[in-house]
């Protein structure tokens, strides 16, 4: 059962066509995305594979420069390299709508690159990271604060965490709680992959501390109860709200979503997928939309339900990001 819970709505349609009403309510201005964005080869036809550009953070500025306004920024924040590939990279993000004036050139370094497997929908990967230059991201520090500092809403993921060096992320950690102090709103996905980590105890400590540093935490249970040991959602909220975040959006899959905002919490079913084809970028997607309609809206029920849509939209397609008529069909349904 829902809870209903008083708070000042402002219409999202509206918001589209008059920013400064949408400013007036007190909504994040800029967003900045931190993360790794990938040269992903997955299967074409006859064996081949087609290449693109991908990874979690950069999904989710995808989705989140999709369905807000066209008056709100949206940046990405990332290092790429000096090579052809780097410049194509830059080209396609700047493509999206999605700002690229903050990314950082390394010279000596590439992107880092992976390859899809699917079988019934469901994906695997295969992974050339230990070049990227994303891996150097939180290298400079002045840039990357002058990159927070400029925005109002900042997003990193537990894989943005993990690519980093133990002594940069703990540096990138600061300039984040930094931003949570300033009353930015932090968004954190902690997208636990083992395999990035050097051990479990590094992982859960680091995701931990991404945790404290943020003010809305979007995990998924099947991860949380894996790798945490959590027995139910209840458990997840629990010990993030013990963290520091007042806002929780735990995904829990076709169990549907579970909302946790100032200790009120809600319950909103998954949306049904026509097929399923390919479950790439399904969170991804699900973070972006609900990021968008949440910061339109300020309503985090009508968000989740938002975003769900778009997520059983999403997973019924290849590849992580969808095509404009998908996004403008998602959009035109009233509710974006």
């Amino acid at each position: 059962m829902i809870t209903p819970r008083p708070v000042q709505r402002v219409a999202a349609d509206n918001l589209d066509e008059n920013p400064t009403i949408w400013m007036a309510h007190g909504m994040a201005g800029r967003a900045l995305l931190i993360g790794e964005c990938m040269v992903e080869l997955r299967q074409a036809e006859g064996g081949l594979l087609r290449k693109g550009f991908a990874g979690d953070t950069f999904n989710t500025a995808f989705y989140l420069r999709a369905f807000l306004p066209k008056a709100s920024p949206v940046d990405y924040f990332t290092a790429v390299g000096a090579d052809p590939v780097s410049d194509e990279m830059l080209a396609f993000i700047d493509g999206t709508g999605v700002g690229t004036g903050f990314v950082r050139r390394v010279p000596e370094r590439t992107p880092g690159l992976y390859m899809i497997h699917l079988k019934d929908g469901e994906r695997s990967f295969s992974y050339w990271r230990s070049a990227s230059a994303a891996r150097l991201l939180a290298d400079d520090p002045a840039a990357l604060r002058a990159a927070i500092d400029a925005s109002d809403t900042i997003f990193f993921s537990g894989i943005t965490l993990a690519i980093l060096a133990p002594e940069a992320a703990e540096a990138f950690l600061g300039e984040i709680r930094r931003a949570k102090a300033a009353g930015k709103l932090v968004a954190f996905d902690p997208n636990i992959r083992p395999r990035l980590w050097s051990d479990p105890e590094t992982m859960r400590a680091t995701i931990t501390a991404g945790a404290s540093a943020a003010s809305l935490v979007m995990p998924s249970f099947e991860d949380e109860a894996t790798h945490f040991g959590d027995a139910s959602v209840d458990a997840t909220i629990a010990r993030y709200r013990g963290l520091g975040a007042d806002k929780l959006v735990v995904k829990d899959g076709a169990e549907g979503i579970t909302l946790n905002f100032g200790g009120l919490q809600t319950f909103v079913p998954s949306a049904i997928a026509e097929r399923i084809v390919d479950t790439t970028g399904a969170g991804d997607s699900f973070n972006g939309a609900f990021l968008a309609h949440y910061l339109k809206s300020g309503d985090e029920r009508l968000a989740a339900a938002f975003a769900a849509r778009v997520a059983a939209t999403v997973i019924g397609h290849h590849g992580a990001l969808l095509a404009q008529a998908e996004i403008a069909a998602l959009s035109a349904d009233g509710s974006a």
